[in-house]
């Protein structure tokens, strides 16, 4: 048997079977441990386990993830662990504590998350928190893998990288293209959706994210009321939850407000064929992102995108180049912005070139995927070559590590 490897998220961790799949394709047994929906992960013949963990503050609920997850660490016995968001790469280290597993915990930074995008009391409160729960699971982390480099950097400044940091960009899981072909393969038709939603002929500008204050939608009502006045042709369509995101969650009456030239869908599991329908993406996020996934599906949507320049956007958008970039929190150059797209559809057309062309190379599948195969194999080998002579105890006992020239396809 393969080395064994467990990837532990939250309810989203679905959007990395892709990924999941790819290291499974290169020689790696791959287990799923998450807050969502298993069949999925089923489906696709891979081992799923249950890890309910609560995304808000809640140190009850929190202390049962621990658990279960120091639980699971004995159960599954994985050789390489590696958790996605904020939780799991704090929750994992630590259980792997709890447990006494010998397992490499990889810990993968997508941002920095509410407590760095808030300046709410709770928030500012909270930084010292986090600050110091990642200098603890830092001790017990083989490798951080960090998807820009200024969260790096800050993790370095604050003695959180652990003792060895790195950036994979996209190092969530890449953007599947040919997946994403197959989904737009599979959806329905641009004429369908637009006549389901009401469009007809208008030009469309494009979100999809959860429909959070953090996640800048208040100003995107803003900048589509004033692009309302000067184009009224021009329609907003808004994808993603609202009421699964608590507290934070925009209300139903903000967003009534600017109907009809805003159509909000909620969730919507056609995401790839809505993103072709349109013309434009809008993405007004004021959240302190990893690499956003999303920005990578509306450039292989061939869209041309008008981003906040958030770390995560401005890595992936070039002012100019494959789209546009504006101040966060800031409306009125939303609003020029998506209007100075939407009057030069040559221009737009080149930038979504552009994106298109960055999203199929630097940001694909099979490059994360060949970048994490060889930090696997890097560390599969410290492990080996930390064992005493003859010692056949720990996570891979009675099973074959993957050898390097299967792990190392790139």
């Amino acid at each position: 048997m393969t080395a064994r490897v467990l990837f532990v998220g939250g309810e989203d961790n679905v959007l990395r079977l892709p990924f999941i799949l790819a290291m499974r394709e290169r020689g790696f047994e791959v287990v799923a441990a998450d807050s969502g929906d298993p069949a999925p992960f089923r489906k696709a013949g891979v081992e799923h386990a249950a890890f309910p963990f609560d995304r808000f503050i809640s140190p009850l609920s929190d202390l049962r993830a621990l658990r279960r997850l120091a639980a699971l660490l004995e159960t599954l016995e994985p050789d390489i662990a590696q958790g996605f968001d904020t939780k799991p790469c704090l929750f994992l280290p630590l259980a792997r504590g709890l447990s006494g597993a010998d397992t490499q915990v990889v810990r993968t930074i997508c941002g920095r998350a509410w407590v760095y995008s808030s300046r709410t009391p709770l928030a500012l409160g909270a930084r010292p928190v986090y600050r110091a729960l990642h200098r603890l699971a830092a001790r017990s982390t083989a490798a951080t893998v960090f998807e820009i480099e200024d969260d790096l950097e800050f993790f370095r400044r604050h003695r959180m990288a652990g003792r060895r940091g790195m950036v994979i960009p996209a190092g969530g899981g890449g953007v599947d293209v040919a997946g994403f072909g197959r989904a737009l393969a599979a959806g329905p038709s641009a004429e369908a959706l637009r006549d389901e939603l009401g469009l007809g002929d208008a030009p469309v500008a494009i979100t999809v994210t959860r429909v959070t204050r953090q996640k800048g939608v208040p100003a995107l009502l803003e900048a589509a009321a004033r692009v309302h006045a000067v184009r009224p042709d021009v329609r907003f369509v808004l994808v993603g939850p609202r009421d699964s995101e608590g507290p934070l969650a925009v209300t139903e009456a903000e967003i009534a407000a600017h109907a009809p030239y805003l159509i909000a869908t909620g969730a919507r599991s056609d995401v790839p064929a809505l993103l072709r329908m349109a013309d434009l993406f809008v993405f007004p996020t004021e959240y302190r992102e990893g690499v956003a996934r999303v920005l990578l599906e509306a450039s292989l949507a061939g869209l041309p995108i008008v981003s906040t320049a958030m770390p995560g956007c401005r890595e992936v958008i070039s002012d100019g180049w494959n789209g546009r970039l504006t101040p966060p929190g800031d409306p009125e150059a939303l609003a020029e912005a998506v209007l100075e797209v939407l009057d030069d559809p040559d221009g737009g057309r080149a930038m979504a070139a552009n994106a298109a062309l960055q999203a199929r190379t630097v940001f694909s599948l099979d490059a994360i995927a060949d970048r994490h195969a060889a930090l696997y194999a890097e560390l599969l080998g410290e492990r080996r070559a930390d064992r005493a002579p003859g010692d056949g105890g720990g996570a891979a006992a009675g099973r074959e590590e993957a050898p390097p020239a299967l792990i190392h396809s790139g």
